[in-house]
């Protein structure tokens, strides 16, 4: 490695770890004094809140990546920028690629290492998150408020090969509106479809009212007359309380887990749910591309830069670059769960902008 590329990784990288730092500390003291009223009231020990916020770290680091680069990168180049060094470099016949590709090669390791933790450990770790927070909770008081909850739109993968989606699901009286119950065989063929209005679970089993089952065969095609009864007791192993302890989130999941998941929704014919798990997945990979990208497009930025005030500048740009970049990954991510664009393209949607502009400002250095 050259001495001139040791000395932009050396800037960039000890910004980068600065930034991170910073980011978790202002993050953890917000968090504390904001609950620090029920910290005390609860008598959470140390070791307990310790636990807590170690378990976000992983997620920390996947969401402040991104701006911890741009922040190093902004900050990296307008510094050589006001002391003259990008003219010396310049003028001794580097171009601009041959002076950032150190820092585009750090972005590129910072996405993959993204990557990897949010697939690995920020799952496991939300889980252990979620599981710290509800000790730290009081359990009465926790308890009341969750039976007062109702679920919407609830989707289960159930015991025996079933599929439920459920529109309506009320803890306090658990009782079940609008479901649609799909039992499948080894092979993930639908044998069987219930659909029932309304749904009641009392003395261990649910009843289940205005309720309609159709029968298939080998081919997919119903085989008998619907079946239409007013009532009718149905032995489902899964009790209120198993429906939301095993109902699947997909932040909690891996992509192969993901993955799996889609593909069995996708044999029920639940589009809209499918279409949105898949805008979720294919975020999963390009979401880690963020660190890369939004350095590409922080370069033209830093190098037009003026001499004064480099560090209140370089605060000023990314908040705007990162503000904008979230409007874009949300419009993009709501028409793709709204069926107007692609899952694909929806995920990709902000990163296609940023890297187009990218391009288009370095091209436009002098």
């Amino acid at each position: 490695m050259r001495i001139l590329d040791r000395y932009i990784l050396k800037s960039v990288l000890s910004l980068f770890l600065m930034c991170l730092l910073t980011f978790l500390f202002l993050y953890i003291i917000i968090d504390v004094f904001s609950h620090l009223d029920e910290i005390l009231k609860q008598k959470v020990g140390i070791t307990v809140l310790l636990e807590y916020y170690l378990s976000y770290l992983p997620m920390i680091f996947v969401q402040v990546s991104p701006m911890a680069c741009l922040l190093s990168t902004l900050y990296t180049f307008g510094k050589l920028n006001r002391n003259n060094e990008v003219i010396a470099m310049r003028a001794s016949g580097l171009s601009v690629l041959q002076i950032s590709k150190t820092v585009i090669l750090f972005g590129a390791i910072v996405s993959v290492m993204v990557f990897l933790v949010s697939n690995k450990l920020a799952p496991q770790s939300m889980i252990l998150n979620e599981k710290i927070k509800t000790q730290m909770e009081d359990g009465s008081k926790r308890s009341q408020a969750k039976e007062q909850e109702v679920y919407n739109n609830l989707c289960m993968y159930g015991l025996k090969n079933r599929l439920f989606f459920v529109n309506k699901f009320s803890i306090a009286d658990r009782t079940m509106q609008q479901i649609v119950i799909l039992e499948q065989d080894e092979k993930q063929n639908i044998t069987r479809k219930i659909v029932a209005n309304k749904g009641v679970y009392s003395d261990g089993l649910w009843r289940f009212y205005q309720c309609i089952t159709y029968n298939f065969d080998e081919n997919g095609q119903i085989k008998d007359e619907p079946r239409y009864m007013e009532e009718e007791i149905m032995a489902i192993p899964e009790t209120p309380r198993e429906f939301l302890t095993q109902r699947q989130r997909p932040d909690y999941m891996t992509i192969a887990q993901l993955e799996d998941y889609i593909w069995k929704l996708s044999k029920s014919g639940a589009v809209t749910i499918t279409r949105n798990l898949k805008v979720d997945l294919y975020q999963r990979f390009t979401m880690p591309l963020t660190s890369l990208i939004i350095i590409l497009l922080g370069i033209p930025f830093a190098l037009k830069m003026k001499k004064r005030a480099t560090g209140l500048s370089s605060i000023g740009i990314s908040i705007m670059m990162g503000f904008l970049y979230y409007v874009f990954s949300a419009v993009g991510i709501a028409l793709g769960k709204a069926g107007i664009l692609a899952p694909m393209l929806a995920a990709s949607l902000s990163h296609i902008i940023a890297f187009s502009a990218a391009i288009y400002l370095l091209q436009k250095l002098p």
